[in-house]
């Protein structure tokens, strides 16, 4: 009698976590790995961190959940809005107590694709870009140790008992460490995807899924421009890191990867982001100082700016004003679809 009295009630939060799943998510409520859409590959899973719904439901609320910093007013969505293509709309993002950051915010969109994180590739896999701004003093914590500001937001989420029995039915323990919570906003993460743009459509097939601006623009792209030395593949990306001289006309530019790396061809070099829904992610660049997609055509055009450690691949391209338009016609061709689709969660959906 208890044996079932209890089986039944698992088997109704099951069904209330997949029920739950289901409205987030298009199709999550499968056990199967979210679809990617047209132009994208399949999402690669780590082998120490695969894919199951509940884990992505449980990353869903961790990440729109404030309770993670340690004032309460700060959540990684934030600084990643899906309003704002996963981006805050900022030069500089906003931390706790309304300090400022040095960096623009990258958009999470298609992260999946990506190993190295932040603009500096500092961080080696999503998990561990998860866990940085917890630790961050000028982000989320009032910490001023990463061991003791990752303690502190576990000890908080295990003081809330909702959270406890959703760790507890994905890994398995109520004794979650910041690694599980990583892994699970990881998880989410990695399902915030955009294809099926127009320039998708085109290359299956469609000759009418890009206008012509858009096609002249994509010749530009590929040809006159050589944009494809850098912004490659299905998600225009080759993960590089470049010095194009953002920045390096100031007193105290910031150094970039070399910060990372100390290597001297590192100084002021800056990650290459994806174009996938650049149209929707300004303002642009480490420093958010470019505002409008113009403005960064305009930039490549001159010729970047000049400095001791700018890479040779920048030179001038000596666009026409017609070329210059149709390359942002044709940038605005990647703005597609699949993130839209994720709200973030009701009050009442937050655990408690």
């Amino acid at each position: 009698m208890h044996l079932q009295r209890g089986v039944t009630i698992f088997s109704g939060l099951l069904l209330a976590l997949t029920a739950g799943l289901s409205a987030a998510f298009p199709g999550g409520g499968s056990s199967e790995s979210p679809k990617a859409p047209l132009g994208l590959p399949p999402i690669f899973w780590p082998e120490d961190n695969p894919y199951t719904p509940e884990k992505r439901e449980l990353g869903w609320l961790l990440y729109f959940d404030a309770r993670l910093s340690s004032d309460g007013s700060v959540s990684c969505a934030s600084c990643h809005r899906p309003d704002k293509a996963y981006t805050d709309g900022a030069a500089v993002s906003t931390g706790i107590g309304g300090q400022k950051g040095g960096r623009s915010a990258p958009t999470v969109i298609n992260r999946a694709y990506s190993m190295a994180q932040f603009w500096d590739g500092r961080a080696p896999t999503l998990e561990e870009q998860a866990k940085g701004p917890i630790a961050n003093p000028i982000e989320m914590t009032s910490r001023r140790d990463s061991t003791g500001a990752h303690q502190a937001c576990v000890d908080c989420l295990r003081g809330i008992p909702g959270y406890v029995a959703r760790f507890e039915q994905v890994f398995g323990t109520k004794n979650f460490t910041i690694d599980h919570v990583a892994q699970a906003i990881a998880t989410f993460e990695r399902t915030v995807l955009s294809g099926n743009a127009p320039y998708d459509k085109y290359k299956a097939g469609d000759k009418k899924g890009m206008t012509d601006a858009q096609v002249r623009g994509m010749s530009v792209f590929f040809d006159k421009a050589q944009c494809d030395r850098c912004h490659i593949g299905f998600n225009f990306t080759d993960g590089s890191y470049m010095n194009i001289g953002i920045g390096m006309d100031k007193p105290n530019p910031d150094l970039g990867r070399y910060l990372v790396s100390k290597r001297e061809e590192d100084k002021g070099a800056f990650k290459t982001p994806t174009l996938r829904e650049i149209e929707h992610t300004a303002p642009y660049m480490h420093d958010g100082s470019l505002k409008t997609l113009e403005e960064v055509v305009e930039h490549y055009d001159k010729g970047g700016i000049k400095n001791a450690w700018l890479n040779q691949q920048i030179k001038p391209l000596n666009l026409t004003k017609q070329e210059k338009a149709d390359l942002v016609s044709f940038m605005k061709a990647l703005s597609g679809e699949g993130w839209q689709q994720i709200r973030a969660p009701s009050p009442k959906e937050m655990p408690r």
